[in-house]
């Protein structure tokens, strides 16, 4: 991953079956600490995704917006992003805490 903007950002996902999933962004912008911007380029789906960071009471609060590249696009994974998404909020939470922990 170079979270840079123009950097390249390659992952593998897992699938529950042992499918392999590989995907490829490109950071557009980062801001610290108020926003990342990249754009999902491949292979099944392409996408902007812009994450934005704001101090509420000592906590953070994050906003996550998918912006694809058609009505039809969304409409094809609108009904997996939802638990795909909490599942990586979870692991965050869960990265969050550990980390604090470890301080």
């Amino acid at each position: 991953m170079e979270a840079k903007p123009g950097g390249i950002w390659e992952l593998v996902m897992h699938g529950p079956g042992g499918t392999d999933y590989p995907n490829k962004s490109v950071f557009v912008e980062i801001v610290k600490p108020e926003r990342i911007v990249f754009r999902h380029l491949e292979p099944v789906h392409c996408f902007q995704m812009t994450m934005t960071f704001e101090e509420r009471s000592g906590k953070t609060l994050l906003t996550w917006r998918m912006l694809f590249d058609t009505a039809a696009e969304c409409e094809r994974i609108k009904r997996y992003v939802p638990t795909v998404d909490q599942q990586n909020f979870d692991r965050l939470e869960a990265h969050l805490r550990q980390s604090s922990v470890n301080r």
